[in-house]
């Protein structure tokens, strides 16, 4: 059978390319071997993102006696009716913003699993379907690195975690990025005792270093126990129960209920006959391709985080969207990442865009950067929580802004403005300088670049 584009994967990238390919009129194909709708919606942002939402709930009534005059209390969590809530939005959002969508845009999902073969076309399921173009759209799943005696055990990843109808007594999370940081405090806020354990010598290891301290002491503060420089040497098993064995500067033996497995993620790219057909793939399972998204066999695409890109539905979704552009339409659309926004949803959020402060440097660029602790923001005040911080990075002779780095509450909305600021070449000057309304958080990024001339302690509230 012939297409105009065949999409092996039904995530926010080939939902996006198939979107763009309908909506100009091509005949799309879709294949999908497992759910529709891929990480975002059924294991990644929507599920973990409704469930820290409750954790934060239950979090807010334990601590709302930090107002004067307010009294709150919460018990303990029902996980089968929390886990059956969680499962309801997923299904409704699968079926509004997929499955409905394919219908309404009118290309079929074929269920099956699709192999590359010569010419280049597809074999699903002994059925050669052709296509003028095709687009690599797999995703990602959690990798597991190889740790003796891990495997004699039932540990977790980050998707089997969301799916927990009891809550563990006692959890030992396994990496300190964003995932592990997420999951870490969701279920200590849902009431397990964690343990979180990173490798390397601090947490949210590609983030400043502030901000690494800043999430550090504010995780211990709740009672989690963060242990670093402490990568993985052993995992022995008790009654199904792990002990983990930790080396580095850390070295100790650490035992739990459970063991949750936040090492990372890698390409799906087993079984796709990429290389038989020419395809190069990467070290780590990745589809290489170039600035347009091309692979190295022509008429065949990939986007998302099989490419080994950032890996943010936001990024797969344009990748989409620029193959369609490319491959049909003569575009010539690259992806440019240096403004890319990043969001952790920790409470307090980790955001950034732009460069970190050792990055300018390792590029050559001479730097001065201001740190301003959210004991200046007012908003942060009469919110009666100033843990965090807003970080500034510019470049030291022009001014302009280099990079942004927020520890807040809300972090996440304000990175917006600071991306719209590196995209317009802002330098601290007019940030500091920039209308900003009054009692936000994101009067916290104006503060920061007026700290860089300006004692802002010596400032009003409202002081311009």
């Amino acid at each position: 059978m012939r297409y105009d584009l065949a999409v092996v994967g039904s995530g926010g990238a080939g939902f996006a390319a198939a979107i763009a390919a309908r909506s100009r009129g091509l005949k799309v194909l879709m294949i999908e071997q497992g759910t529709v709708g891929g990480t975002c919606v059924n294991v990644g942002c929507i599920p973990s993102k409704a469930l820290l939402a409750a954790a934060e709930a239950r979090h807010v009534a334990l601590v709302g006696h930090r107002f004067p005059g307010i009294s709150s209390e919460a018990g303990p969590v029902d996980m089968e009716a929390l886990i059956a809530g969680k499962a309801e939005i997923v299904d409704s959002l699968r079926q509004e913003k997929y499955l409905d969508l394919a219908l309404s845009y009118g290309w079929e999902i074929r269920r099956g699993h699709a192999r590359f073969v010569d010419g280049p076309a597809l074999d699903v399921g002994g059925e050669r379907i052709e296509a003028e173009h095709y687009l690599v759209a797999t995703g990602a799943s959690p990798w597991i690195p190889p740790v003796p005696g891990l495997d004699g055990g039932p540990y977790l990843t980050s998707t089997s975690a969301l799916e927990l109808d009891r809550l563990p007594q006692s959890l030992i999370v396994t990496g300190g990025n964003y995932v592990g940081l997420e999951l870490g405090q969701l279920f200590a806020r849902l009431g397990s005792q964690v343990t979180l354990v990173e490798a390397l010598p601090r947490l949210a290891p590609a983030e400043e270093p502030e901000i690494s301290a800043g999430i550090a002491e504010i995780l211990a503060a709740e009672g989690i126990e963060v242990v670093t420089n402490a990568p993985l040497s052993s995992v022995s098993w008790e009654e199904g129960q792990p002990r983990v064995r930790v080396g580095g500067g850390a070295e100790r033996e650490i035992g739990a209920d459970q063991l949750l497995m936040a090492t990372g993620r890698r390409p799906n790219t087993a079984n796709l006959g990429l290389e038989e057909i020419g395809v190069e793939v990467g070290s780590r399972g990745e589809v290489l391709v170039d600035a347009h998204l091309r692979t190295t066999v022509p008429r065949v695409w990939a986007a998302g985080d099989v490419t080994g890109a950032p890996q943010f539905v936001y990024v797969a979704g344009a990748h989409g969207t620029a193959v369609v552009e490319n491959a049909f339409f003569s575009g010539s659309r690259e992806m440019d990442y240096r403004h890319l926004p990043r969001v952790t949803f920790t409470s307090p959020a980790i955001a950034a865009v732009g460069m970190t402060d050792q990055e300018a440097v390792d590029s050559g660029i001479q730097c001065t950067c201001s740190v301003l602790p959210l004991a200046y923001v007012p908003r942060a005040i009469v919110n009666r929580d100033t843990h965090g911080l807003v970080k500034i990075v510019a470049d030291a002779t022009s001014r302009r802004v280099l990079g942004v780095h927020i520890l807040a509450e809300g972090a996440g909305d304000m990175v917006l403005a600071a991306t719209y600021a590196l995209d317009a070449g802002m330098t601290v000057d007019q940030l500091a300088t920039t209308w900003c309304p009054y009692l936000t958080m994101a009067e916290g990024i104006k503060l920061a670049a007026q700290a860089f001339d300006r004692d802002v302690s010596k400032l009003s509230c409202c002081a311009a």
